[in-house]
């Protein structure tokens, strides 16, 4: 049989990298299909292919190398948007390869028609339409070209009559990925020298542009005597091994990072884009360096902002660094934090209070989960959980929608994962709704046979989006939600299953489930009336809370107030 069009295609993938390949298939996809099949590239049939973006973005963001997903024309591939918006927001190299309705039917609004260019133009860094043969390889090429350098999501639509085509000779185009070194010039590290050697209450404030520059960091922090407050992107960098650490500013966030950002006289910002500006100083020299000159100066005026890698640039900086005396102002915010952090245990602890605490559950798995655990996790209350009470030590990883803000990465998140590293242990911590928004992709992992861990955190509602509420002064809208037990679910598709209800019972249920050697699902029912604090009480909430409880009182539902006060609060 002649070489065709999506033997080229599926040849370059494997050139760049590709071992695995999301999707569901398709007519316009079935020629391409066939060409996997005979080539090194796994293909995982999802059941949805949202879920399908979601676990090739997890890989992607583990491992630094290309990952595919592929779907068919129309609402294929149109189903992979949220999921690939949220990958492309994470930085992860992975291409769609979109097929497409043949040529002759475009342009008339044909059954299942969509312009996969206009859709995706926005959340890629590459999407373009192979026309005929003769563009296969090259467009192929440089589709994965700007995937793996530019760190995000390339899109190729490809027509199904030109899949099919004879392939035909090109010049030998082929990927070439580049590691440059990228850091200030040496005028611009005196300047952020100056200030630094000048500053007293200095705090350094990272994001998760802090990856791979840990040792230069600490030196850094060393030399200035400054706290290390982190984004919550920034955990798997900033976290481990370090006697600086402070945790995290913004809403979800502790006293102690709020007060070290907001009270330095200098900010140094490293690789951190965040993005809400009332967490910013107001009188603070601010210091900027990032890999990406779009993010200098974009969420709040700096006075110096430089595009570097931090390893590259710390470690150029660091000798221009003169040694800091004083230790007050960062051993009085570690103290704080470490003291925010035992107080949250305890209040955590069965017995403080009636029903089963998220947190405690979060810090029963942190406890008896592997050194090495991959950790996917939920948007909401879940994610939350796992930024303030687990550890990372350097060999743990934490992912998230932290970016783009979604619903239901978790499990899909936790297969992707999984499939690139069958060895280790996989834990997805689920809210009960986004865990149900794509339930159906529990059968992937039965179907693959994949040991992952699935934790769903069931309060019976959609929990952050009612705090959001009270918030504003709101009773409860549209946010509850009717679940069965998810654990007899479990057991009805194939895995081990089990709802848990009572403290008394968590702590040897957590430790069964982890000890299963196939996948798992534990159903927590946590208490309802858990929320998120934030690290201080701003005078809008306090107003809205204020506003929802006399609400509440007067629709009947004290009890409901004083369950939140008592729990929260008392």
């Amino acid at each position: 049989m002649s070489k065709k069009v999506a033997d080229v295609i599926v040849e370059v993938l494997e050139s760049a990298g590709v071992e695995r390949c999301y999707g569901i298939v398709g007519d316009t996809l079935n020629r391409i299909a066939e060409s996997i099949t005979e080539s090194h590239i796994e293909w995982i049939t999802m059941r949805h292919e949202e879920a399908g973006a979601f676990a090739a973005s997890a890989e992607a963001q583990l491992t630094g190398g290309l990952v595919a997903c592929a779907g068919s024309c129309g609402p294929g591939s149109l189903h992979f948007i949220n999921g690939l918006y949220d990958g492309h927001r994470n930085r992860a190299p992975v291409i769609l390869i979109a097929s497409q309705l043949i040529r002759k039917d475009l342009g008339f609004q044909s059954v299942q028609e969509v312009d996969f260019k206009k859709v995706y133009g926005e959340c890629s860094v590459y999407c373009d339409m192979i026309y005929s043969s003769d563009q296969a390889r090259r467009k192929t090429v440089a589709a994965c070209q700007a995937a793996l350098t530019k760190r995000g999501v390339a899109v190729l639509i490809v027509p199904a009559d030109v899949s099919r085509e004879d392939a035909v000779d090109e010049l030998p185009f082929s990927v070439h990925v580049s590691k440059p070194v990228i850091r200030p010039n040496d005028e611009e590290l005196d300047r952020i020298a100056a200030i630094l050697n000048t500053g007293g209450n200095i705090t350094i404030y990272g994001g998760s542009g802090c990856m791979g520059a840990h040792a230069e960091i600490m030196a850094t922090a060393s030399r200035l005597n400054a706290p290390i407050a982190r984004t919550s992107r920034a955990k798997d960098a900033l976290q481990p091994d370090n006697p600086y650490d402070i945790g995290m500013t913004g809403l979800i966030g502790n006293e102690a990072g709020y007060k070290a950002v907001l009270q330095c006289d200098t900010l140094l910002l490293l690789g951190a884009d965040f993005a809400w500006s009332q967490f910013y100083p107001s009188k603070a020299r601010i210091v900027q360096i990032d890999i990406d000159s779009d993010h200098i100066g974009r969420r709040h005026p700096v006075e110096v902002g430089v595009v570097g890698d931090i390893k590259d640039t710390l470690a150029a900086l660091l000798p221009r660094l003169v040694q800091h005396e004083s230790t007050e102002f960062r051993d009085t915010l570690v103290m704080r934090y470490l003291d925010g952090e035992r107080a949250a245990r305890e209040h955590a602890r069965p017995g403080y209070h009636s029903g089963l605490s998220g947190i405690h559950v979060t810090e029963l798995i942190d406890t008896y989960a592997a050194e090495d655990t991959l950790f996917a996790c939920d948007d909401g209350t879940p994610v939350v959980w796992a930024l303030r009470h687990m550890r990372a030590n350097g060999k743990r990883r934490f992912f998230a929608s932290l970016l783009h803000g979604t619903m239901a990465s978790g499990m899909a998140s936790a297969i992707g994962l999984q499939k690139c590293q069958p060895g280790r242990q996989v834990i997805a911590l689920c809210g009960d709704g986004g865990f149900s928004m794509l339930l159906g992709d529990l059968l992937t992992i039965v179907q693959q046979q994949l040991p992952i861990k699935v934790v769903v955190f069931n309060n019976g509602k959609l929990g952050f989006v009612e705090i959001e509420q009270k918030a504003e002064g709101m009773l409860n809208t549209f946010t509850h939600l009717q679940n069965p037990d998810f654990g007899d679910v479990a057991k009805a598709v194939g895995l081990w299953g089990r709802r848990v209800d009572k403290a008394e019972d968590i702590e040897a249920a957590v430790v069964d489930w982890l000890a299963q050697p196939g996948p798992a699902l534990l159903d927590v029912k946590v208490n309802a009336m858990e929320l998120v604090m934030p690290p201080f009480v701003a005078l809008e909430p306090a107003i809205g809370m204020a506003l929802y409880t006399a609400k509440a009182v007067l629709h009947g539902k004290g009890g409901e107030v004083w369950e939140m006060m008592t729990e929260n609060f008392i």
